[in-house]
């Protein structure tokens, strides 16, 4: 045969996955809110309008901000499954439509200068409830599913990564629900409404009225306690324990003791079980009607004993990883 009639080879395929894209629906729910962040801002400059103490469009700002960045997080996560990828494609979009609910409904809220949550004073107040109800069992349902694909069937990504989004997703679900408890009535919001006057239903303010005294940006509680503070921790522990397994990976090319795959893991076990302790050592705060910067010596101490517990398991953690490299 000739040389001019031989077929060419087929390719090799490349055995490498190429680069994953980025889920689409959730990564256009990050540009949303990037837009709707720059109208927050513009709100807050041109509007003066207050609604129990706080500008109107603070709210919808921190609510930007905070969705944003889940989406894109979760816009990067998701198409790197490699099982259950339809299904975590589908939870993906079902959590996008219900981020952009709610911040539809918290927006349509402040431009009327009315609450968006707790609020059913009047028919138009009780309809947007039961729209941002409905966005937050979406929420709820599709962490879920994401927890049940990401705990149970996927091996993707490098173990320190994998674990720290496993726990991170765990920990923002444990934000969520916290949420559930502030739509609890108080004992005067009962006594109101079973006298059939008008009321909230529901606070994040223990031991004080909603919209007194408050930190700056974040409005929590100064004299008083807040459940908004372990929810907004739980919630974005899905960004800050995979930064922390980003961080000891790069430290591993420079720290003998990190390059060991297990002692990374181990190290962000430990930091997982110190932020699930910071989010219930601030619900317990909080509940106990303490402002976070004014605990008492009994909050002190467990966040002492905290403190130390974490600072030994990852001790022994970095001696166990020094150990195992002298005997290599």
């Amino acid at each position: 045969m000739s040389l001019e009639t031989q077929k060419p080879a087929p390719p090799v395929p490349d055995p490498r996955p190429g680069p994953a894209r980025l889920h689409r629906p959730l990564l256009f729910v990050a540009a949303v809110t990037a837009v709707g962040f720059l109208g927050t801002l513009a709100g807050l400059v041109a509007d003066d309008r207050t609604l129990g103490g706080a500008p109107v469009w603070l709210k919808p700002m921190k609510f930007t901000l905070s969705f944003g960045i889940y989406a894109i997080t979760l816009a990067w996560l998701l198409p790197r499954f490699r099982r259950g990828r339809r299904v975590a494609w589908w939870a993906g979009t079902a959590l996008a439509a219900a981020l952009l609910a709610e911040l539809g409904a918290i927006s349509f809220q402040a431009a009327r200068g009315h609450y968006s949550h707790f609020n059913t004073v009047t028919p138009v107040d009780a309809q947007v409830i039961q729209v941002m109800t409905v966005g937050v069992l979406a929420l709820y349902l599709g962490n879920l599913i994401l927890i049940v694909v990401l705990l149970l069937r996927d091996h993707a990504l490098e173990p320190e990564l994998r674990w720290a989004f496993r726990l991170g997703l765990l920990l923002a679900f444990a934000g969520m629900v916290e949420g559930f408890f502030m739509n609890l009535p108080t004992a005067a919001q009962q006594a109101a409404a079973q006298a059939g006057q008008p009321t909230l239903i529901g606070a994040h303010t223990v031991g004080a009225p909603d919209g007194g005294p408050g930190l700056p940006v974040t409005g929590w509680s100064t004299i008083g306690g807040d459940l908004r503070i372990p929810h907004f921790l739980g919630m974005h522990a899905l960004q800050l324990l995979p930064l922390l397994a980003l961080a000891l990976r790069a430290l591993s090319r420079r720290r003998p003791v990190l390059r060991a795959t297990a002692t990374r893991v181990r190290l962000v076990l430990v930091a997982a079980g110190a932020y699930a302790g910071i989010v219930a050592l601030t619900t317990w705060q909080a509940y106990r009607a303490q402002p976070l910067f004014r605990p008492d010596a009994t909050t002190l101490a467990a966040a002492a004993a905290l403190l130390v517990l974490t600072a030994a398991a990852a001790v022994l953690v970095v001696s166990a990883g020094r150990s195992a490299d002298r005997r290599i």
